[in-house]
């Protein structure tokens, strides 16, 4: 909660909400907390308590306060309240996540058309043989259908030298992937699986450190990207992203203009 805050006041300037600078050297980039408590209209020391996470019981009003003068996006704001309001930790281990046949049989209908399952904290639970053959074709076709080892999708993008350079936008593909994982785990703040897939990724790369440490979020779910495939050249595809009425499961969609040189490649790609 507070990394978050923190990293929100430091994007803004006196000047951006109409204070008075002074012309005087700030230790710390960005607005103060007594700034923001000012213009939030609560006290400083009642802001302070809430950046240091001890105001559990905040209003509605004042989170949205501090949200407008932060200027969060509908996102960020979704992810404060969840920072402010955490989820109660899960009685139960979670159970092991499954594709229903129903939701296989979907994606394996699309034919040309590249599309995937994603778990909660973006396992790869199916894809369908032309999301394969796109995405990860130096892979087991049926690696996402065994619990054990299943792929992930942000492990692919920062940790697979394939995946890096399928990519030919990996920098933005890699901001909304942080983005997206920023938000899961607002939602999921004590959720060990996700602790150690965000562990793994902060030791094992370094862009990934940098990325998180930025505390950017935000949902990924509709985008256009550029591909570098080692069979069939360059392509341009757009993503939607589409949730399932099970937890936190979505299915990832990747289409192409119609009559395009993009669509011939998928077409040839699954032949």
């Amino acid at each position: 909660m507070g990394e978050f805050l923190r990293s929100r006041r430091a994007r803004l300037q006196p000047a951006d909400l109409g204070l008075p600078a002074y012309g005087e050297r700030r230790r710390v980039p960005g607005l103060r907390r007594e700034e923001l408590a000012q213009l939030a209209g609560v006290s400083a020391g009642y802001y302070t308590r809430l950046e240091q996470g001890q105001s559990a019981n905040a209003s509605d009003a004042v989170l949205d306060a501090v949200a407008r003068v932060l200027r969060l996006d509908a996102d960020e704001r979704t992810h404060l309240y969840a920072l402010a309001r955490p989820a109660p930790a899960p009685r139960h281990p979670a159970r092991p996540e499954h594709l229903r046949p129903g939701v296989r049989t979907m994606i394996d209908s699309f034919g040309d058309v590249p599309a995937l399952v994603m778990g909660r904290f973006l396992d790869v639970l199916g894809w369908n043989r032309a999301a394969h053959a796109l995405l990860a074709g130096h892979l087991d076709a049926d690696a996402p259908y065994r619990p054990e080892g299943r792929p992930n999708v942000a492990r692919l993008l920062f940790l697979d030298p394939h995946t890096r350079e399928l990519y030919g936008d990996w920098d933005r593909k890699a901001r909304s992937t942080v983005a997206d994982l920023r938000l899961i785990a607002g939602r999921n703040p004590d959720d060990t699986a996700l602790t150690a897939l965000i562990g793994d990724l902060i030791v094992h790369s370094p862009e990934f450190t940098t990325l998180w440490a930025a505390h950017g979020v935000g949902d990924c779910g509709t985008g256009t990207h550029t591909y570098r495939h080692p069979v069939v050249g360059s392509l341009t595809l757009a993503t939607e992203l589409l949730a399932l009425p099970d937890d936190g499961q979505r299915v990832a969609v990747f289409t192409a203009e119609p009559g395009s040189a993009s669509a011939a490649a998928l077409t040839l790609l699954t032949r």
